[in-house]
C-alpha cells in the first residue's frame, strides 16, 4: 500500500488535491486499485492506478466514461490522467452502492431506477471499434469454466452455449457495460432522473444481445433480487423497448446462464490465484445459473451442464 501512496502523491504534486487525505477503497477482481482522496471541506474524488506493469490501462475507462457522460448518463467525469502511469483522477460519485442501500430503500425504487439507465442506454447508438459478443465469441468465453472450476473437455459446454445463443439470443445489437450490478451501481437518492445512478466499472463494455446487461442486474450474485422483481423488470424493458416479452425473457435467461458459467471459471481462477474471498460466491453463482438453465428454451443447455460440472460443494 506504500507504493499506492508514493504513486499517488506523486500523481497529484503540485495540484488542488495534494494534501487531501488518501483512504483506500476495497478493489475488485482485476488489478487496479483505488483511493479516495478528501479535502478539508470534505469533497472527495476517487483515484485509480490501473498499472500498466500489471495488465491494466486507463484508456478504455476513459473512452467509455466520455461516452456515457456525452449521452446524458453519470459517469465520472475525468479531472486528471498520466496515460503511460495508468492513473487518474475522477469524479466521487457517491459513497454507497446500490448493494449498501438495499435494506433502506424499496427493492422497486432502486431497480426501477436501474433499469431505467439500461433503457435509456439501449436507445444509444453505441462508440465504434468496440468488441462484439457473437454467439462465437459468448460461447468460447465459457471454456475457462471446463479449464479452471472443474477440469472436463470443455467442447460439450462451448458446444451447448453456442446453440443456445443462436437460438435464443443471435444478435449482438446493444451496448453492454458488462459488470452492470449492485455494487458497481452507486446510488444517488438527491439527484433526479437517470442521475440517481453512477455508474462504475465499464472499461470492457462491449456489444452484446440486448439483455446483457439486465441479465447481469438480475442475476446479481452479490445480492439476490427477487422472482417478483425480476418479472417486473423484465416486463418493463420489453414494454420500453418494443420486444416481445416472451422471447426477451427466453434471450435474457440465456445470456444469463452464459453470463455465469463464466464467472465460474473467472472466480476458480481468481482463488487459485490467491484470491480465495470469491470461494465464498461459488454458491451464489450456481445458484443463479440454475435458475437461468430452468426456462423451457435453456432444456438442452441444462442438461449438458448437469452432466458436465458439479455443484460447488462437489468439487474436487
Amino acid at each position: 500500500m506504500s507504493e499506492l501512496m508514493a504513486r499517488a502523491a506523486a500523481f497529484v504534486a503540485g495540484t488542488p488535491w495534494q494534501d487531501w487525505t488518501p483512504k483506500p477503497l476495497a478493489g475488485d477482481a482485476s488489478n487496479r486499485r483505488y483511493l479516495r482522496l478528501t479535502g478539508p471541506d470534505g469533497d472527495s474524488v476517487i483515484l485509480m492506478d490501473a498499472d500498466p506493469a500489471k495488465g491494466e490501462a486507463i484508456a478504455p475507462f476513459v473512452t467509455i466514461a466520455e461516452w456515457l457522460c456525452a449521452n446524458g448518463l453519470t459517469a465520472p467525469h475525468i479531472l486528471r490522467r498520466d496515460t503511460p502511469r495508468g492513473l487518474l483522477l475522477i469524479d466521487d460519485l457517491g459513497p454507497l452502492t446500490i448493494a449498501e442501500v438495499a435494506n433502506a430503500v424499496t427493492e422497486d425504487q432502486l431497480y426501477d431506477a436501474a433499469v431505467d439507465v439500461l433503457i435509456a442506454l439501449d436507445g444509444k447508438a453505441p462508440p465504434p471499434d468496440l468488441a462484439q459478443m457473437t454467439p462465437d465469441v459468448g460461447a468460447d468465453m465459457v471454456a475457462i469454466t471446463a479449464q479452471t472450476y472443474y477440469a472436463c473437455d470443455a467442447a460439450p459446454l462451448v458446444n451447448a452455449v453456442h446453440a443456445a445463443l443462436r437460438a435464443n439470443a443471435p444478435d449482438a445489437n446493444a451496448m453492454a457495460l458488462r459488470d452492470y450490478h449492485s455494487e458497481n451501481l452507486i446510488w444517488r437518492p438527491e439527484r433526479a432522473g437517470l442521475d440517481r445512478v453512477g455508474l462504475l466499472d465499464f472499461q470492457d463494455a462491449f456489444i452484446a444481445p440486448r439483455g446483457y446487461d439486465l441479465a447481469s442486474l438480475l442475476r446479481d450474485i452479490r445480492r439476490p433480487v427477487s422472482p417478483a422483481q425480476v418479472t417486473r423488470q423484465l416486463a418493463r424493458f420489453s414494454a420500453a423497448t418494443n420486444i416481445e416479452p416472451a422471447l426477451f425473457a427466453a434471450q435474457v435467461a440465456t445470456l444469463g446462464a452464459q453470463r455465469n458459467l463464466r464467472i465460474l471459471g473467472v472466480f476458480a481462477r481468481l482463488v487459485a490465484n490467491g484470491k480465495p474471498r470469491y470461494a465464498a460466491l461459488l454458491p451464489s453463482v450456481w445458484d443463479a445459473l440454475m435458475c437461468d438453465l430452468q426456462h423451457p428454451a435453456l432444456h438442452d443447455l441444462q442438461k449438458v451442464v448437469v452432466a458436465t460440472l458439479p455443484p460447488p460443494q462437489d468439487r474436487p
